[in-house]
Formats: structure tokens, C-alpha cells, sequence
């Protein structure tokens, strides 16, 4: 409990340095559980880079950008409605997810060296199956989020449930 306070009072005082920072550590723990449960590396051949760049795509995109767009989101449906937040969370799944989807697996895959034709053929092989994927997770977990959590912790909330997202995340986007 005393680490979850502490982390109430860091978020107060410092919101999105908190809420970036958590994005790229729960990121990184994401393609830590994929390289070591999913794809069993084992330690010696874990891949430290990989996982520190999945960390920095937290940091660098997925946290200013998830936070950023449940800030507007909440300018565009203002409101806690059982309503409004079905209708977030259809904006959110319908518009933003395939957008997200869409620029976070070429990101990784620029990342990693795969040349514009490579990324294209990637995108194009990963990019349906990962959204479907998506819809059998996010919907239920985002129409809670936009009811029952203040928005300033929602990025954190999604974040813990992504843990699991960001391991399938990793392993799709590292997949050749």
C-alpha cells in the first residue's frame, strides 16, 4: 500500500512524467514476459536491446500517445455515463485502435532495421490479426476504464492490463 500512495503522490505532482514513465516500464515488462514465457529465450539469450526499446516506445509513443488521446477523448465525450463511456470506448476501438495498431508496428519494425518494402510486407501480414486480437481484449477492458476510472489513472490501468497486450505486442512486432 505504501507503494501504491507513493505513487498516487508522484502522479499528483508530476502527471505525465509518471504516466510516460509507467507506459515504458510496463513495456518493457511486456517484452521481458514474451521473450521469457512465450518465446522461452532463457537469460543467456534474452535480448536486452529489444527490451530496452520496447521500454523507449513506451516512454517515446505508446505513454504521450494513449495519454494524450484519452485527453481528448474526454474533451470530445465529456462525461462518466455508462453512455459516454460506450461511446468512448467505440470512438477509442473503431478510430484510434487501428490508427495506434497501424503506426506501433511499422515504429518497431523501422526500428529493428526492416527496410520500407520489408515493413510494408509486415504491416500487411500483421496488422489484421493483430487487430483482431485486439477486439477480443480491449473493448470490455475499455468500456470499464471510461466508466469506473478517473482519467488520470486510466493510462495506468490500461497499461497493467496491457502487461499481457504488450507481450503479444512484442512477440507479433519482433516476429519475422
Amino acid at each position: 500500500m505504501a507503494l501504491w500512495r507513493a505513487y498516487q503522490r508522484a502522479l499528483t505532482a508530476h502527471p505525465w512524467k509518471v504516466q510516460v514513465l509507467t507506459a515504458g516500464s510496463l513495456m518493457g515488462l511486456g517484452d521481458v514476459l514474451s521473450q521469457q514465457l512465450v518465446e522461452r529465450r532463457g537469460l543467456r539469450s534474452h535480448q536486452a536491446g529489444r527490451t530496452l526499446t520496447m521500454a523507449s516506445l513506451g516512454c517515446g509513443f505508446v505513454g504521450p500517445v494513449v495519454g494524450g488521446w484519452y485527453r481528448v477523448l474526454d474533451r470530445l465525450i465529456p462525461g462518466a455515463t455508462k453512455a459516454d463511456a460506450l461511446k468512448k470506448m467505440l470512438l477509442d476501438q473503431g478510430g484510434f485502435a487501428p490508427c495506434f495498431l497501424g503506426c506501433f508496428l511499422p515504429l518497431v519494425g523501422t526500428l529493428n532495421g526492416l527496410s520500407a518494402q520489408d515493413n510494408w510486407a509486415k504491416l500487411q501480414r500483421d496488422f489484421p490479426d493483430a487487430l483482431i486480437t485486439n477486439y477480443y481484449l480491449w473493448p470490455a477492458v475499455q468500456l470499464a476504464n471510461f466508466y469506473l476510472v478517473p482519467l488520470h489513472y486510466r493510462l495506468a490501468v490500461v497499461q497493467c492490463v496491457a502487461v499481457i497486450w504488450n507481450s503479444y505486442l512484442s512477440w507479433k512486432a519482433h516476429r519475422l
